[in-house]
């Protein structure tokens, strides 16, 4: 009398289909989370370019009208044009992004994956810096510097200095961002190297 045994377990064919379904899906998340942080950059450097941008308020001060615009300061200009920089990037990567969805290649290839993970370095570092500076700026402009003899200006331009706020505020969600999206680039860059290399090449 003869019997089959009973075989258990995973047949070897089946097993790279399932990590290869579970990679798709971890790579189709990365990808929309980083999307949508790319949306988000794109329209918060658009703003807070022109909150600062396009801020002016004259007053009349001893019947001489003075006006404050962010040119008075270089590093309101300094941040007007890291935002611009930060979004036309942004704006870049997030069409390559809706790109290489539609086509369905979710994974990068190595170059590709070096290159956005130096851009969004060098992205992150800008508006940080710009911030900072900017930041330092408006302590200044509002408690002033006795020792330096540099007067407060809020006071005086409370309108022009509430809507500069409003712009590093807005410039500063755009920094935490990059560094989200830093942090993004590093892992798809960098699980390259790991065991799934050999499938990742030649996909962008």
């Amino acid at each position: 009398m003869s019997s089959s045994a009973p075989v258990f377990g995973v047949s070897p064919g089946n097993v790279p289909v399932f990590h290869g379904s579970d990679l798709k899906v971890v790579d189709r998340r990365v990808r929309i989370t980083e999307l949508v942080l790319r949306c988000v950059i794109f329209g918060l450097g658009v703003l807070a370019a022109s909150l600062v941008g396009f801020d002016v308020q004259v007053k009349k001060i001893f019947s001489i009208e003075k006006k404050a615009q962010f040119t008075d300061m270089k590093a309101l200009v300094f941040l007007v044009i890291a935002n611009v920089i930060v979004a036309t990037y942004s704006l870049l990567q997030g069409l390559r992004c809706v790109v290489s969805m539609l086509r369905g290649n979710l994974l990068f290839n190595k170059p590709l994956a070096w290159a956005i993970f130096s851009g969004d370095q060098m992205m992150a570092y800008l508006i940080f810096a710009a911030v900072a500076a900017a930041g330092q700026s408006a302590v200044f402009a509002e408690l002033g510097q006795p020792e330096l003899q540099w007067m407060k200006i809020c006071n005086m331009y409370d309108k022009f200095c509430t809507q500069v706020g409003e712009g590093v505020a807005s410039s500063l969600i755009v920094s935490l961002s990059m560094v989200t999206l830093s942090c993004i680039s590093a892992f798809n860059l960098f699980r390259l190297y790991g065991d799934n290399k050999g499938k990742s090449n030649g996909r962008w």
